[in-house]
């Protein structure tokens, strides 16, 4: 497997482009991003579990149930979430894009994402619709831009692999920033690749991959209402299409995996006001279950989540978490150590403190991504999380989100 470039481009027939339509104020904002395959495309997805779901949601989810798809469209700006003509606007967007592409409009995935419970206006989406198309190309990096919010920095990228002595291809983009806790996507995340497989095996690969991937992320605690994570697989590599589990199966969900597990840690890295990335890595758990409720115990704790901010290494803040975590562990168990590019410093051992340097604890924690080591002595099982520090800079953008 080796890392390219192109993001959802990447994958053979993939076009893309994003443009400034006119939902966002800021006319330097792109605000609307088109995806589309060539070629009709299996296609997966995960949704959001808050019960107060965005229309596109809703409409995605009919669209899919056949399992195909050849269209993504995608704003930002307005959620078009609790609105009582949402559905209506969701299905004229999926309607016009079908026209301009000359597609059926149940195979155009919808989303959007943004401030709730404001009315969105199709207009200007319908609007841009024909100079959109008209520009897709190897315009990934475009799309990208436009399914921001209050993301700092555009997310994508994309992998080579083989499948049956085929060159495969895949790449995704995100946006995620703030809003974001699992609770089975947590985030809007668009991935295209050309590996030939059935929409069943597609949807077994993501919905197993997004509980040690996007379940694993938390930047606040708050799950979105619009959380949607796509896949669309086109066959054009070539490959004998994939129908059951098996080598090329694996293959695969490891080439989705380098995807997802990238975007979770820029997703997490880029939290809103963050400076921090922080990855909690339990290992010793009894079972897989017991490391991921601990690390995500950890990772969504505020207070750990402050002391990292201050660059503090107050690990009874990470005891503290695990213990109220709900998982069963012996806390006599229980080491504790923060790692970065400065170095390792252990700061508990059988759950209870051990002496260090305070000075090189500091050190290490001034560093942009910071590993919080969570051995539990009491078993073979291991998980990961991603989060961020919770800083002053947090409260300033979502004091005035809306406003």
């Amino acid at each position: 497997m080796e890392q390219i470039n192109g993001g959802v481009c990447a994958a053979r027939g993939f076009r893309a482009n994003g443009v400034h339509c006119g939902i966002r104020k800021n006319k330097t904002k792109r605000d609307l991003a088109l995806i589309v395959s060539d070629v009709a495309a299996s296609a997966a997805a995960v949704y959001t579990k808050n019960l107060v779901i965005g229309a596109a949601n809703t409409v995605t989810r009919a669209h899919l149930k056949n399992g195909v798809a050849k269209a993504v469209i995608c704003n930002s700006g307005n959620a078009n979430t609790c609105n009582a003509d949402g559905i209506e606007v969701a299905e004229a967007t999926c309607h016009a894009v079908a026209q301009v592409l000359n597609i059926s409009s149940d195979d155009v995935v919808v989303a959007s994402t943004g401030v709730i419970g404001q009315r969105l206006d199709p207009t200007p989406i319908i609007n841009a619709l024909p100079d959109l198309a008209a520009g897709l190309g190897d315009k990934g990096d475009l799309a990208a831009e436009a399914i921001m919010t209050t993301d700092t920095q555009p997310k994508q990228i994309a992998y080579s692999f083989t499948v049956g002595g085929k060159e495969c291809r895949i790449g995704g983009i995100a946006k995620g920033s703030g809003m974001i806790h699992p609770n089975l996507a947590t985030m809007l995340v668009f991935i295209t690749t050309d590996c030939a497989i059935s929409s069943e095996m597609l949807q077994k690969a993501l919905s197993k991959d997004v509980e040690d991937s996007f379940n694993m992320v938390s930047v606040d605690g708050d799950t979105s209402t619009n959380d949607m994570v796509t896949v669309l697989a086109n066959g054009l590599a070539g490959n004998e299409e994939i129908t059951a589990c098996g080598a090329d199966f694996d293959a695969f969900c490891e080439a989705l995996n380098a995807v997802t597990v990238w975007l979770c840690r820029r997703i997490a890295g880029d939290g809103e006001g963050a400076t921090k990335l922080l990855e909690c890595i339990v290992t010793g758990a009894k079972d897989v279950p017991t490391a991921r409720t601990v690390a995500k115990s950890v990772i969504c704790s505020s207070l750990t989540k402050a002391a990292m901010f201050g660059a503090d290494a107050n690990w009874g803040r990470v005891l503290c978490a695990i213990g109220y975590s709900g998982a069963e562990v012996d806390v006599t168990k229980v080491d504790v150590a923060f790692r970065s590019p400065k170095g390792t410093v252990a700061v508990c051992k059988n759950g209870a403190g051990i002496d260090f340097s305070e000075e090189i604890a500091k050190q290490i924690l001034l560093e942009e991504e910071i590993e919080i080591l969570i051995s539990l002595g009491d078993g073979d099982g291991n998980a990961t999380a991603w989060g961020c520090d919770l800083t002053y800079e947090y409260v300033k953008i979502n004091g005035d989100y809306r406003t």
